[in-house]
This record gives structure tokens, sequence and C-alpha cells, in this order.
């Protein structure tokens, strides 16, 4: 009698190192991994044997970070390097450290200089001006820069004639 005999062995397969972001779905058990680690999977072969693979995983993950900020007249975004003029809620899409997408949210304010005139002005010998306190003697174009309500710029202007008194004797 022949004996005609076939030995089926076992198998054992490595992937190769898998990283993705947030999750990986594993093509050989079709789970889906979120957590970095080593995972096995055990089957049977197409002899019938035991057949187990091997994945070395690592999760990186997508992040996001948020920031409020207030500016007079304009803000230039260090994230994207974007000026804005306006208030809003701006966002930038780009690529953290370890690949994944980073989401940065801005919550913007702007608030705006001011600039007034007053009227124009005319007074006998001295003029005190109600914006700074000043005393002014002579004619000229004056300004006052301060603070507005809103912590911007405010510049005031006042033009001012300056009449003498005269006096004759006789």
């Amino acid at each position: 009698a022949t004996l005609n005999l076939t030995i089926n062995n076992n198998t054992t397969s490595s992937w190769p190192n898998a990283t993705a972001c947030d999750s990986y779905t594993w093509a050989a058990n079709g789970i889906t991994y979120t957590n970095s680690g080593a995972y096995t999977y055990a089957t049977t072969n197409a002899n019938g044997c035991d057949s187990t693979a091997t994945l070395n995983l690592t999760i990186n993950n997508n992040t996001s970070t948020s920031a409020t900020e207030t500016a007079c007249d304009s803000y230039t975004w260090v994230a994207n390097g974007t000026t804005y003029t306006s208030s809003g809620t701006y966002t930038n899409t780009s690529t953290n450290a370890a690949g994944c997408t980073l989401t940065e949210t801005l919550n913007l304010t702007i608030n705006n200089s001011t600039t007034s005139s007053w009227p124009n002005a005319t007074a006998c010998d001295s003029y005190t001006w109600a914006a700074n306190g000043v005393t002014y003697t002579s004619s000229g174009v004056y300004t006052f820069a301060t603070t507005n309500a809103s912590g911007c710029d405010s510049t005031a202007t006042l033009n001012l004639t300056i009449n003498n008194n005269t006096s004759t004797s006789a």
C-alpha cells in the first residue's frame, strides 16, 4: 500500500506596521481600532490550519484649538497669515505634528479707531479745549490722541482762531 501524505502547516503573518489618524480599519478582520497597540487575528487558512496575523498599529489623533482675540482695526492671524478687518469666527485647517488634521478656530472681535473734527473755534486771547483741558493762546490746528471706549485710538482735531483783544490809548 502506498501512503500519499500531505502535511499542511499553520501560518503566521505580520502585516506592515500601520499608522492612522483617529481610527484604522484592519482589512484582515474588518475591525476598526481607535487605540495604538499590537493586535492579532486568528482564523483558518485555505488548508484548514490555524492562521494568525499580527498588526502593530499606531493611532495619532486629529487636534483642534480655539482662541478668542480682540483687536483694534485689524488682526493678522498667525495660523494662516490672513489679516481680518471685521469681527467673526474663522477656521483654519492644517496638519499637526503627528501628520493628522489640526483645526484652529478664531473668535475675533474687531473694534475700530475713531477720528473726530471739532467745529472750528474762534476765541479772544485764549481758548480751553474741552477734549483735553489745554488752554491755547495762538491760532492753529491741534490734535488730541486718546483711547476710545473700545480701547482703540481716538484722534480729535481742532481748527482754532485766536483773536487778540486790542487796546488803544489817546
